[in-house]
C-alpha cells in the first residue's frame, strides 16, 4: 500500500506510518492560519448558531463519558441521542442567550417565519440541553422542567430579592 507523500509532513511506508516534524517560515504561517470566515450577510445565521451549540453539546456529553449518537435526517423533534450504557436519552439542543441576569431559550420549535406556530416537546425528549455561548457552558433540563414557550434560567440574584421557586442556572449545569 502506497500514497502519494507530502515532503516533510507524513508518509506511510508498508507497514508503518513515519511522521516528522518541521517549522514553518513567516510566509507559511500566514498561509496556514485559522481565521474567522467574514460574513457574508448581515442576517442571523441560525443554522449555524444551532449547529455550533449543538457541537458544544456533543463535546460536553463525550467528554463525561457518554456515546452521542445522531439521528439521520432533520425531521426528528431531538438532535441528538445519549447513551449512558444502559438508556438511551433523546436531547432537544437549544441556544441560550444572557439578558438581565438570566439565560433565556426556548422550550419549543418555532415555524412562524413559514406560517407555522411554536410547538412544544412535551412527551417527545427526554432532556433539553442549552448551550450558552456567554457562558461558555451547557445546562441540562429534564422534560418535566420544560414550559410550553420559553424559559430562563437565572444567574444572579433578582433585584427585588425574591429567591423562592428560583431556578438557579447552577444547579443544572453540565459538568
Amino acid at each position: 500500500m502506497r500514497f502519494q507523500t507530502i515532503p516533510g509532513v507524513s508518509f506511510l511506508l508498508e507497514p508503518r506510518a513515519i511522521q516528522t516534524e518541521f517549522e514553518l517560515t513567516p510566509e507559511l504561517q500566514a498561509q496556514y492560519e485559522v481565521r474567522s470566515l467574514p460574513r457574508t450577510s448581515t442576517k442571523r445565521d441560525t443554522k449555524r448558531i444551532g449547529d455550533i451549540s449543538e457541537a458544544q453539546v456533543i463535546t460536553a456529553f463525550t467528554k463525561l463519558g457518554y456515546d452521542v449518537l445522531l439521528p439521520f435526517g432533520e425531521n426528528h423533534r431531538y438532535d441528538l441521542v445519549v447513551d449512558d450504557g444502559a438508556n438511551l436519552f433523546r436531547i432537544q439542543v437549544k441556544t441560550g442567550r444572557v439578558r438581565d441576569g438570566v439565560i433565556k431559550y426556548n422550550c419549543s420549535s418555532s415555524h412562524a417565519h413559514r406560517g407555522g406556530t411554536a410547538r412544544p416537546y412535551f412527551g417527545q425528549i427526554d432532556y433539553l440541553a442549552v448551550y450558552c455561548p456567554e457562558t461558555e457552558k451547557v445546562y441540562i433540563l429534564p422534560e418535566k422542567e420544560l414550559t410550553a414557550t420559553s424559559a430562563h434560567l437565572r444567574l444572579s440574584p433578582p433585584r427585588n430579592n425574591m429567591v423562592k421557586s428560583i431556578r438557579w442556572a447552577r444547579d443544572f449545569e453540565l459538568p
